[in-house]
């Protein structure tokens, strides 16, 4: 680890240590969102309902995708973090490059098990015969750039685990520039809808693993993608998949939930599943914001957990003021101009009224999946394999039964009120097992949680 990298570790005052961990990771997170509006935004000024549905439900596949790069990734980056904390530099190459070749690997089954199944996999879905047609386009796109965007995601994680912060969040917005850039370029020049956007997002994800892999084989003191450093040893393989797996299974229940979400609306028509894949994406601004805060700070918590316990009390005292202050800030501004941010994607007046009541609903657990996040976070830096397995199906366990209760009781509005419900329950176990695990933590976090 360079020096800069260590004084932010284990020197700089809290607040500027947090600041150097998690604006990047904000600002990275919040452009990752910008391009996934642009996504919506480019294929709605072909004024076709039916791509919008097909974009809104092609989510639950992305977010698979997702969930086997952070497996790896968010496994192995935080046993960096604590490796580097506990100065276990040389095994720290192991695990990189494990990390590197293991996700290439995921990839490539998830190709080839998804493309002989691609028509059921659209069926499953949810796919409308309107929609069908663009919903196989952009999974067939997405099944075969699968190696690059599991790849993406891993590395992302495993550069921010030696505090590379600044590369990490170039990395992403790479991403987001290469992927504007193609989406513009295949909308309104090749016309290719919605088969160009879905190349757009695996070529911009392939040019940032391309960013990433040269940083850990080329700039990094401690990172490698070298096939040499290729070591699948218990000792990784325990650490790796005990905090990855339940991050897998979070990310899985998520793509569980937005595809039974997206079947219980797909029954009041193509405009609510396409009002809540607008809102949705809206939401995912503030959202990600606040998950960058608390996934940037992951790494020191880590590092902090292993060097020294008491900078971590304070990095999570920071994080949960700074949580409530941004919540605060963006729930204002949501419920002043909700219709105007809608209208920015359609002119459909039924879509503009649906999308903004989903918006004031969702918005009202801001705060709340924040700090759900936080508590995710600290559980996955301090190695709780438990506690950051009931956090990964906490939420989906509880959505499913209030989803179909919600429905019956009360129709579309029951459906959107049941995410704000699962999002509580997820939030009391949560601080009901921080409460819990605080002696074993530290004897520091009692305060925090009394």
């Amino acid at each position: 680890m360079d020096s800069e990298n260590l004084y932010y570790f284990e020197k700089a005052p809290v607040t500027k240590a947090v600041a150097h961990f998690a604006v990047p990771m904000m600002l990275g997170t919040s452009m990752n969102v910008i391009y996934s509006i642009l996504n919506a935004y480019f294929l709605g000024t072909l004024h076709n309902t039916a791509m919008l549905t097909a974009l809104a439900l092609t989510l639950p596949l992305f977010a698979i995708l997702m969930a086997l790069g952070n497996l790896i990734g968010m496994g192995s980056g935080t046993f960096i973090s604590r490796l580097l904390g506990e100065k276990r530099t040389d095994e720290v190459k192991h695990v990189s490059s494990f990390a590197f070749y293991s996700s290439l690997v995921l990839g490539l089954i998830v190709t080839a098990a998804g493309l002989p199944l691609i028509d059921s996999i659209v069926h499953g879905l949810g796919a409308t015969p309107d929609s069908f047609g663009y919903t196989k386009d952009y999974v067939t796109v997405m099944l075969i750039g699968s190696p690059f965007v599991v790849l993406f995601f891993t590395l992302e994680n495993i550069v921010r685990s030696e505090g590379a912060a600044v590369t990490s969040m170039i990395g992403m917005m790479l991403s987001v520039v290469v992927n504007i850039i193609l989406d513009a370029l295949v909308i309104f020049v090749f016309h290719w809808d919605v088969i160009g956007v879905a190349s757009a997002t695996v070529i911009s994800n392939l040019v940032a693993s391309v960013y990433y892999a040269f940083h850990m084989g080329q700039k990094s003191q401690f990172l490698t993608v070298s096939i040499r450093w290729f070591k699948a040893s218990k000792d990784i393989l325990g650490n790796v998949f005990k905090i990855g797996v339940p991050v897998f299974i979070m990310s899985i229940f998520l793509g569980a939930m937005s595809l039974i979400f997206n079947h219980y609306l797909v029954v009041y028509g193509d405009s609510a599943v396409a009002a809540y894949g607008i809102s949705s994406r809206l939401l995912q601004f503030p959202e990600f914001i606040l998950m960058g805060l608390c996934e940037g700070v992951v790494p020191l918590i880590a590092f902090s957990f292993t060097a020294d316990r008491l900078r971590m009390k304070h990095t999570t005292l920071f994080t949960i003021k700074t949580i409530v202050a941004l919540a605060a800030v963006f729930g204002l501004i949501v419920y002043l101009v909700s219709d105007h941010l809608i209208s920015l994607f359609t002119n459909d007046p039924q879509l503009i009224e649906m999308g903004s009541y989903i918006l004031h609903v969702t918005f009202l657990s801001l705060f709340i999946t924040g700090m759900t996040t936080l508590f995710t976070g600290i559980f996955q830096a301090t190695a709780q394999g438990t506690a950051a397995f009931i956090m990964s199906v906490i939420q989906g366990v509880t959505l499913i039964p209030v989803l179909y209760l919600a429905n019956q009781t009360n129709g579309f509005h029951g459906v959107v009120w049941s995410l704000v419900i699962a999002d509580a329950v997820a939030f009391l176990v949560g601080a009901v097992m921080l409460y819990a695990l605080r002696n074993k933590l530290q004897p520091e976090l009692e305060s925090l949680v009394q």
